[in-house]
């Protein structure tokens, strides 16, 4: 199991693998952070809130049960007022 650990230790989570690919599991505290994906990127929201910034889009909110897709090779914000839960499947 190999643990990530983000922006001093602000955004963790585990890897995992599923049958269609790669996958993490990880908590986001208070905050904003931004990434860069090198593949396709299926956010969902376990638990909690965040709002996130696509390339030339506007900032959009993201609840507990919902999802958002990143495509890869693009940088992205994503921001939470209190800690959030998210599952990322990796395609």
């Amino acid at each position: 199991m190999k643990h990530n650990s983000y922006f001093e230790g602000r955004v963790q989570s585990l890897a995992l693998s599923e049958a269609e690919g790669p996958a993490t599991v990880g908590v986001i505290e208070a905050g904003s952070y931004r990434f860069s994906t090198s593949s396709k990127e299926i956010m969902s929201i376990v638990a909690g809130a965040v709002r996130f910034k696509l390339p030339g889009e506007e900032w959009k909110a993201c609840a507990a049960g919902q999802s958002f897709a990143v495509e890869p090779q693009v940088s992205f914000e994503i921001a939470a007022d209190a800690d959030a839960v998210y599952l990322c499947r990796y395609r």
